[in-house]
């Protein structure tokens, strides 16, 4: 197993902005060190319940905030486009009981990682007995500016809804954003089950990268960009 020590700074060699969006459609493999960039993360390439998968857990020191964990993936760039990944979600075994295994995908990456956009899976509660907190499994988050706490207080339900999820389980992802708009897909559902119209950062292109919340360990497969 390679671990992948904190700002891995060589470019994806195989994928140039101009390839990336230059393809209608384009799978990223996951399995070089040079394919990322990482933020207050650890990454591993492994095997993970029957697929070659990506770990990436939570490194930042002090516990650090909510939003500055991300690997962005190199030499991608898209406006307008397509995420699909494969993703897995648990917390660590010492993390504080009320974290969730917060895991998703940010797209429009600033090139030192702090503008983007962002919508992520809680899996701990998607089966909770609790329905409030069913109500929060899935999340748009914008940064800077927009957490999801600030979110949460000024549109209630707006940017956060339900979906089935179970903890450690493979999800199959879809992210699609065009202009102030984006739509979440879990699962193979035609369906999404959380839309924005009203991306909180300026329409620009931008990288896409891995995203993970605070005791978190996720497991990232079968990355393709589109659009």
């Amino acid at each position: 197993m390679t671990v992948w020590a904190l700002g891995v700074a060589a470019a994806l060699a195989p994928y140039s902005q101009t390839q990336v969006s230059n393809q209608l459609s384009r799978k990223l493999p996951l399995d070089s060190p040079q394919a990322l960039e990482l933020r207050h993360v650890k990454a591993a390439f492994l095997s993970y319940r029957g697929r070659s998968a990506l770990r990436v857990t939570d490194a930042a020191q002090d516990g650090g905030d909510d939003v500055s964990r991300i690997a962005i993936v190199k030499g991608t760039s898209l406006q307008d486009g397509f995420v699909e990944v494969n993703l897995s979600g648990d917390t660590a075994p010492d993390a504080p009981a009320n974290l969730r295994g917060f895991v998703g995908i940010a797209f429009r990456v600033n090139g030192d990682g702090s503008h983007y956009e962002c919508f992520y899976l809680r899996p701990k509660n998607g089966r909770s007995e609790d329905q409030l907190q069913r109500n929060h499994s899935a999340q748009y988050i914008s940064i800077p500016g927009f957490p999801w706490q600030e979110l949460r207080t000024d549109s209630p339900g707006k940017y956060e809804s339900y979906v089935d999820l179970v903890p450690g389980d493979w999800t199959k992802v879809k992210v699609q954003f065009e202009g102030a708009s984006a739509r979440l897909y879990v699962a193979d559902s035609d369906q999404p089950v959380l839309l924005v119209h009203d991306l909180k950062q300026p329409v620009d292109a931008g990288a896409i990268a891995l995203w993970i919340g605070p005791g978190t360990i996720a497991y990232f497969s079968d990355l393709s960009l589109s659009r």
